[in-house]
């Protein structure tokens, strides 16, 4: 069993779109694993409310996204086709502070933590963010007895390196067992590694020897169809706006504020000057035509993804 735990937008997390990290789930299924991703209390079209803790206490905000995915793993026991005994908790962002306060509580069966950028960065009036979110790793990793796996980039948006440095050693120092994975930068916003299909490279190798280290499965024993990804061109620059053809100025400034998002994303054109984008989440590629196309008659295609242009006139 693989739990993905997701992380949290700005906004109403009640209007938050339903996680499903389709590139990550994919690499796990790859390799025999069930794939459970519950959108937690008040987010998205689940049930509840999303509760913020008071103050500037982030230790209790995670310990509750915890209680909630301990009731999926009460269900998860449950259920005949799903091995009880061998469960892996992963998460990204918000998700990646869930998943490190729910290894605090050393649950049934959970053999592994992943955590991915994992955090919470609380702007209220007059908090420390930093140290609030230090004290709560240094508290999970006094409580936790298991193995844990952590990947931080240098350009995160959200915790650059000496945000994420402090936590692995107040961890670490509190007697948490953690290996930290610093992988330089990652595109625009090392943030969105995980959901990124060309972050893979960075990430499977180190998971597949920790899978391998805690008693998981760890290499691939079936195949799975992904979304399929055009090639690279050689049509223009990755950020050279001038060169989109058939759309107006208005499309260019779209395309300058595309540039301006993490990956994964993806910018889509049609021949009668319709353009759409979509970033973050998961098929970034598919949302973006189906943007494009709400605005145009002739076909959509795929101008740019990621950090390549893919346009074939």
């Amino acid at each position: 069993m693989a739990v993905i735990n997701h992380g949290k937008a700005s906004g109403n997390p009640r209007f938050q779109e339903r996680a499903r990290y389709l590139v990550a789930s994919r690499e796990f299924v790859r390799r025999g694993y069930a794939v459970v991703l519950p959108m937690r209390m008040g987010f998205s079209k689940s049930g509840g409310h999303y509760y913020e803790s008071s103050g500037c206490n982030i230790a209790a905000n995670g310990e509750l996204q915890a209680e909630w995915i301990d009731g999926v793993l009460e269900w998860i026991r449950t259920q005949p086709a799903m091995d009880a005994s061998r469960i892996l908790v992963v998460g990204q962002s918000h998700g990646g502070l869930t998943a490190m306060a729910l290894g605090a509580r050393n649950p049934a069966g959970v053999r592994g933590i992943i955590n991915f950028a994992g955090g919470l960065k609380h702007p209220s009036s007059g908090c420390i963010w930093e140290n609030s979110l230090a004290q709560a790793f240094a508290r999970y990793g006094g409580r936790s007895k298991l193995p844990t796996l952590w990947f931080y980039g240098d350009n995160d948006s959200y915790f650059p390196p000496e945000v994420f440095r402090d936590l692995h050693e107040k961890y670490v120092a509190a007697g948490g067992k953690a290996l930290l994975v610093a992988y330089g930068k990652f595109g625009r916003d090392a943030h969105g590694m995980f959901s990124a299909a060309s972050g893979t490279k960075i990430w499977v190798p180190e998971v597949e020897k920790y899978l391998d280290s805690v008693g998981l499965p760890a290499k691939p024993v079936v195949t799975v169809s992904g979304v399929p990804r055009p090639a690279k061109t050689d049509f223009a620059r990755i950020d050279d706006a001038a060169a989109l053809p058939h759309v107006r100025d208005s499309g260019r400034a779209a395309y300058a504020t595309f540039l301006r998002q993490g990956v994964p994303r993806a910018f889509a054109i049609s021949l009668a000057g319709a353009w759409g984008w979509a970033a973050e989440g998961d098929n970034p590629t598919v949302r973006a035509l189906a943007n494009c196309q709400k605005n145009s008659k002739e076909p959509c295609k795929l101008y740019a993804v990621d950090e390549e242009v893919v346009w074939q006139p």
